[in-house]
């Protein structure tokens, strides 16, 4: 048996001296990540920095001895935002061994998420999809780690009554969105908590692609909404920023979803813009540890995987911080059941995070079998003209509320 070892050990040191230590890790086995992304149409002021994300932090996985001693590759394909175009990615990808999927869309997660429960597979559904995929005792295979909309909402809610010294009666809110899946997912929750705060809430679909906004706007300006809520996507708040102008309404009213990012700010204006207010579960800038490693190991050695320029994007810390939770998920699998990592042990390995802060990009999450968002925190920030400046500490508000609703909704859902 000793022998057998040492033999096993010179082969290995061989291999690594020979081929280097990432062609070591790939005769070893490997793990995929399906990622099938909007890179064509609805997100691609996103998905690119996502993905990138991925591909660099697996790169530096691996450089550093990878999961647990086993190579990590991640695999894009493009879905145009197309729910069918999703399935087919994710039955092609299935057929090649892929059975972690991220599919950074609402509507291509939620037509994806009866397939991916039947076949026993992983989703990751971070920012995007079911509000009420967090309950882990319906969604056993989906992992919404981080807030989800319905999280996201209600912390704003509860930005605006610490504005208003803590009494939302007699408050007016506004929500402009996106009139599809995407921006109509909050629209219960906010109506619960309208209910219980006694404010009154106003809505104001938008039109898709979000560049007439004209007649909400307009009704805005009869309306006068203490706070408007915001859940439009990229150009569209852009285009929102022209309206307010427009129409008198204070920028520092508006409180957008986390997909409000710094190429946003440079074409409203970083002066225009300032005093807007966005949500975000995530630590946005360059000054993080596993940014400046990234920069260190890859970039400053040609070896990134995409423009440097996105690295000061907090969308691809976004992408760090999802994968981030994925890899130790992984890493939890590998040390709980051993390699290969399959459907079953990540899906321990997600329920085994406890305090985990994504390399620092997160509040820590802990997720449980019963709890797959893990706490779903997000903070408040504001643009000074510069810079993004935190208004809040990490909030996971009305959290009582979130889990009535999510049982309510989740129960309804039946698995194929």
């Amino acid at each position: 048996m000793l022998i057998g070892k040492v033999t096993k050990g010179l082969a290995v040191a061989a291999a690594l001296s020979a081929a280097g230590w990432t062609d070591a890790l790939a005769q070893e086995g490997t793990l995929k990540f399906g990622l099938c992304f909007d890179l064509s149409k609805s997100y691609t002021f996103v998905s690119p920095q996502v993905a990138q994300a991925a591909q660099d932090l697996a790169a530096l996985t691996n450089i550093k001895g990878g999961i647990e001693g086993h190579k990590v590759e991640i695999v894009v394909q493009d879905h145009g935002n197309e729910p069918q175009r999703g399935i087919e990615c994710y039955e092609r990808l299935k057929r090649d061994g892929v059975f972690v999927f991220d599919m950074l869309s609402t509507p291509v997660s939620i037509a994806v998420l009866p397939r991916i429960m039947k076949d026993k597979n992983i989703l990751m559904q971070s920012s995007v999809g079911r509000g009420d995929a967090v309950d882990g005792s319906v969604f056993t295979q989906i992992f919404p780690v981080g807030a989800t909309y319905w999280g996201q909402a209600a912390n704003d809610i509860a930005y605006i009554k610490q504005q208003r010294s803590g009494d939302l009666k007699g408050a007016k809110v506004g929500f402009i969105y996106l009139d599809y899946p995407f921006g109509q997912e909050p629209i219960g929750v906010l109506k619960t908590l309208a209910e219980r705060e006694g404010f009154e809430l106003k809505l104001y679909p938008v039109p898709l692609p979000g560049s007439d906004q004209t007649s909400a706007w307009t009704q805005v300006r009869r309306d006068r909404p203490d706070f408007m809520i915001s859940w439009l996507l990229a150009g569209g708040h852009v285009v929102a920023a022209k309206e307010m102008k427009r129409n008198g309404y204070q920028i520092e009213k508006y409180i957008s979803v986390n997909w409000l990012n710094e190429v946003d700010i440079a074409n409203i204006g970083p002066d225009v813009a300032k005093g807007i207010k966005r949500g975000t579960n995530v630590v946005g800038g360059q000054d993080v540890p596993i940014i400046k490693e990234i920069m260190a190991e890859l970039y400053a050695k040609g070896k990134g995987s995409g423009p440097e320029k996105n690295l000061k994007d907090v969308y691809y810390n976004l992408g760090l911080a999802n994968y981030s939770v994925a890899f130790q998920a992984a890493r939890n699998a590998v040390k709980q059941a051993g390699w290969p990592v399959t459907a079953a042990s990540m899906k321990v390995g997600y329920e085994s995070l406890k305090d985990f802060d994504a390399n620092g990009l997160l509040a820590p999450v802990t997720v449980t079998a019963q709890d797959h968002g893990g706490g779903g925190k997000t903070r408040i920030e504001m643009w000074d003209g510069q810079k993004w400046v935190p208004q809040t500490g990490w909030l996971a508000d009305y959290q009582d509320l979130i889990w009535q609703i999510v049982k309510t909704s989740s129960s309804g859902f039946k698995a194929e």
